[in-house]
C-alpha cells in the first residue's frame, strides 16, 4: 500500500513561489524505486500533467505552461518529492496531486500511468 501526503500549498501573489511537499509513507524501497509526478486540476477542468522525476531523479519532465517556473526534485533517504513553484501566475491556482508509478524502475518519465494518489493540496495565486 502506498500512501501520499501533499503538503505546502497555500495563497501566494502572482509573481511569488511556494514548495510542495509529497511524502509517501509506504517502504522505502517501493519509493526509491517510482518514479513520481505532480498534477493539478482546475476547478471546472480536467486534471493536467506538471511534472514528473525519475526514481533515480536523473530524469524529469515538465509541461509546457510550468517549463523555466517550476522544478520537481526528490530525497529518497526522505521519501518525500517536491515541486518549487516560481514566478506564480493566477492560472496556476489549482488542487495539486502528487502521484506514483506504479511499476519500479521504470527507465522513461511519463505524463500518465500513475496509479496512487495523494488528497490534493490547494495553490490559490492572486493577480
Amino acid at each position: 500500500q502506498v500512501q501520499l501526503v501533499e503538503s505546502g500549498g497555500g495563497l501566494v501573489q502572482a509573481g511569488g513561489s511556494l514548495r510542495l511537499s509529497c511524502s509517501c509513507a509506504a517502504s522505502g524501497r517501493t519509493f526509491r524505486s517510482s518514479n513520481m509526478g505532480w498534477f493539478r486540476q482546475a476547478p471546472g477542468k480536467e486534471r493536467e500533467f506538471v511534472a514528473a522525476i525519475s526514481w533515480r531523479g536523473t530524469s524529469t519532465y515538465y509541461a509546457d505552461s510550468v517549463k523555466g517556473r517550476f522544478t520537481i526534485s526528490r530525497d529518497n533517504a526522505k521519501n518525500t518529492v517536491y515541486l518549487q513553484m516560481d514566478s506564480l501566475k493566477p492560472e496556476d491556482t489549482a488542487v495539486y496531486y502528487c502521484a506514483a508509478d506504479p511499476a519500479p524502475y521504470r527507465d522513461s518519465v511519463k505524463a500518465y500511468g500513475y496509479e496512487y494518489w495523494g488528497q490534493g493540496t490547494q495553490v490559490t495565486v492572486s493577480s
